[in-house]
């Protein structure tokens, strides 16, 4: 696995982490993950130790919008990449006590068979995440806990109380085009909670903020 770059989103808990395509006539090769790698990085400490427990992969439609979807029994973190397609990749900060709670970042995801790269996002546990297609898309992310009907949650993309002032405003203006427009979105996403009814629910205090220094990328 060839890491080529780490950058941190406006929340910089959230990595966007870029690696190496090898292309030649034939087509390409890529070693999407390896652990001693990651772990090995200098700027991906947070992710020293975690551990990946199920892996899952989805087809998506254009327009297709899925979640804000999380998991908080057990919860979960994920390592999120577009296979091939175009996405806007997005989190929610649901940490109690984070100086970014309620707000939401995002990051353009384009991947094409002639790619010299591709990228990993990782979102820790205590955010929502969500994601919305701009073209016909195959995505892959990586969990560090296993799938629990039970223990899962969802907050509506579609509702009004989320903040998006942290998001860069082009990210932000792709995503809403598609829901402000006509965007495929099951029944049980458009009817999810609001972020206040989130915050009433005797679960949302599984996700602390720990107080470590973080700072805010304007």
């Amino acid at each position: 696995m060839k890491i080529s770059a780490v950058t941190s989103l406006q929340i910089p808990d959230i990595k966007v982490i870029r690696f190496d395509r090898f292309a030649d006539a034939r087509g390409y090769f890529v070693e999407p993950y390896r652990q001693s790698d990651i772990w090995q990085h200098p700027d991906l400490t947070c992710l020293k130790d975690v551990r990946f427990l199920q892996t899952n992969e989805s087809f998506s439609r254009k327009d297709v919008v899925r979640g804000l979807h999380f998991q908080f029994e057990p919860a979960m973190g994920k390592l999120i990449r577009v296979i091939q397609g175009q996405a806007v990749d997005v989190a929610l900060d649901i940490r109690v006590g984070s100086p970014t709670w309620g707000k939401i970042v995002g990051h353009l995801v384009n991947s094409q068979l002639d790619s010299a790269f591709s990228e990993w996002i990782w979102l820790p546990p205590g955010f929502a995440h969500g994601i919305a297609f701009l073209e016909d898309s195959l995505i892959e992310y990586f969990c560090t806990s296993e799938w629990n009907p039970q223990g899962e949650a969802c907050i509506s993309i579609m509702t009004a109380d989320l903040d998006w002032s942290l998001c860069e405003s082009d990210v932000a203006h792709k995503f809403r085009a598609i829901t402000d427009g006509s965007p495929v979105i099951s029944d049980k996403d458009r009817q999810g909670m609001t972020l206040k009814e989130w915050q009433k629910n005797d679960r949302a205090s599984t996700f602390m903020f720990d107080g470590s220094p973080t700072s805010v990328i304007k």
